[in-house]
């Protein structure tokens, strides 16, 4: 009989450690909260943060890489850069002046396609002005391909190359820019740059 108390007791000292709580001398159970303190309080910290808008639009960008790469290359393709200005040095004594015009080559088969980003302060609008060069046929000029610019805020600007491959269209500014065009088979094109004027 002695042997079945003492295991019932230990039973019951059991359940209240599991439930953090211990009997005072006065017969009433007082919690221990040590332990749940700290989780309410990393929580209450958690629900407060705000990570910066530098690093959510970085994260959005490569998400949104991340997908139309996982789409498939049937569906749509990225275009390769070539050439960017913001990743050579600006010449002595302009160095330190704000870079409102960045220059960029890509090539997506069978394009080559040239950019040059402008910002405009006075609109908070980016000028993109472009040029499509088919490489396997240099006779060829990318004339009448319908053209589509997209801050990727929800401000889209469809635009049309001349015959001479050119085009031209302004959108506003989120720091973001995509650049899309239908390549052969109708497959689209992509150019994604975010944060589009940042060296």
């Amino acid at each position: 009989m002695k042997h079945l108390k003492v295991v019932e007791w230990n039973r019951r000292k059991a359940i209240q450690n599991l439930r953090g709580t211990h009997r005072n001398p006065r017969n009433h159970y007082v919690k221990t909260p040590p332990l749940w303190q700290k989780v309410a309080h990393a929580t209450a910290v958690e629900a407060n943060y705000q990570p910066a808008a530098e690093s959510v639009r970085v994260a959005k960008a490569a998400f949104a890489i991340a997908s139309l790469a996982a789409s498939g290359p049937e569906v749509v393709r990225l275009a390769q850069l070539l050439f960017d200005s913001f990743s050579h040095p600006a010449p002595a004594g302009i160095r330190s002046a704000p870079t409102r015009i960045r220059q960029l080559l890509y090539r997506a088969q069978p394009y080559q396609i040239d950019l040059q980003i402008e910002f405009r302060q006075e609109t908070n609008r980016l000028v993109v002005t472009g040029q499509l060069l088919d490489v396997s046929h240099p006779d060829m000029i990318g004339s009448d391909v319908h053209v589509t610019l997209s801050n990727r805020r929800g401000s889209l600007v469809k635009t049309t190359t001349n015959q001479h491959g050119e085009f031209r269209g302004e959108v506003e500014n989120s720091g973001d820019l995509e650049v899309s065009f239908a390549g052969t088979g109708g497959k689209p094109i992509v150019i994604l740059l975010p944060k589009a004027l940042e060296p």
